[in-house]
C-alpha cells in the first residue's frame, strides 16, 4: 500500500465534538417554533456549507421558510454556549496531530464552515499552529460532496491528492474526498458507517487513536 505525505481534516465532528451540539441547538430552536423532524434536516446538512444547508432546509420546510432568522437564532444559541474555546475536542485529536507533526507530515483543514470561524475555533483550542493550510467553505464555489475543498487543500500543500488522506465523519465529506482522489478515512460521529461509506472509504476507524494505529502500519 502506498505511503502518504499529508492528512486533510474535516473540523466539525472530527476535531471538535460539535455536531451533536449543533443538533441540540437546532432541536431546541425548532421546538420553540413548532418544527418537526429537525434532526432529519440536520443529518442531511452535515458536511455542507451554509449555502447548501439553506437549500436543504428550504427543500424540506418550503421555500417560504425563514431560514436566515432561524439559523441565526440557532447559531446564537450555539455560540453562547461554545465560543471562546469551550468546544469539546474529539478524543485523540491532539495525539494524532502531534504524531503527524513529529513525522513531518503535511496537515491541512478542509471545513465547510467559514474560514474566519474555523481559524478562530482552532486558535481558541490551541490547535491552529499544527496546520499548514486551512481552507474554509467560503473559499470554494461548490460545497461537499463536490471535491473542490479537498482539492484546494491539496493544492495549498503542493501535494497530489493520492498522497493525502482525508479524515471525515460525514457522508458528504467521504463522497467529496473520494471524488477528489484522496484516501478517505471515516471516523463516524452522528452518522454511522453504512454500506456505501464502507465501499467509498479506505478504512473505517472507531476513533482518532485508532487512526494513528492505522497510519503507523503504513510507515
Amino acid at each position: 500500500m502506498l505511503a502518504f505525505d499529508a492528512v486533510v481534516f474535516d473540523m466539525d465532528g472530527v476535531i471538535f465534538d460539535s455536531e451533536r451540539e449543533v443538533l441540540k441547538c437546532w432541536q431546541e430552536t425548532g421546538k420553540k417554533h413548532g418544527l418537526d423532524h429537525v434532526e432529519d434536516v440536520v443529518f442531511a446538512c452535515i458536511g455542507t456549507n451554509k449555502t447548501r444547508t439553506r437549500e436543504i432546509v428550504l427543500e424540506y420546510y418550503g421555500q417560504d421558510f425563514p431560514f436566515d432568522s432561524f439559523n441565526g437564532e440557532a447559531s446564537a444559541l450555539y455560540h453562547s454556549r461554545y465560543s471562546g474555546g469551550r468546544l469539546p475536542l474529539k478524543p485523540g485529536i491532539r495525539e494524532l496531530l502531534t504524531w503527524l507533526k513529529t513525522r513531518g507530515k503535511g496537515i491541512a483543514l478542509a471545513s465547510s464552515t467559514r474560514h474566519a470561524v474555523v481559524t478562530d475555533e482552532l486558535k481558541a483550542a490551541g490547535l491552529l499552529d499544527f496546520f499548514d493550510a486551512v481552507i474554509g467553505g467560503d473559499m470554494v464555489e461548490r460545497s461537499k460532496p463536490a471535491p473542490d475543498i479537498f482539492l484546494k487543500a491539496c493544492q495549498a500543500l503542493e501535494l497530489e491528492p493520492e498522497r493525502c488522506f482525508a479524515i471525515e465523519d460525514s457522508y458528504n465529506g467521504i463522497r467529496a474526498a473520494q471524488a477528489g482522489g484522496l484516501r478517505p478515512l471515516m471516523v463516524p460521529d452522528l452518522l454511522p458507517a453504512n454500506e456505501k461509506m464502507m465501499a467509498l472509504a479506505e478504512s473505517i476507524e472507531k476513533n482518532l487513536l485508532d487512526v494513528i494505529t492505522y497510519l503507523e502500519a503504513l510507515e
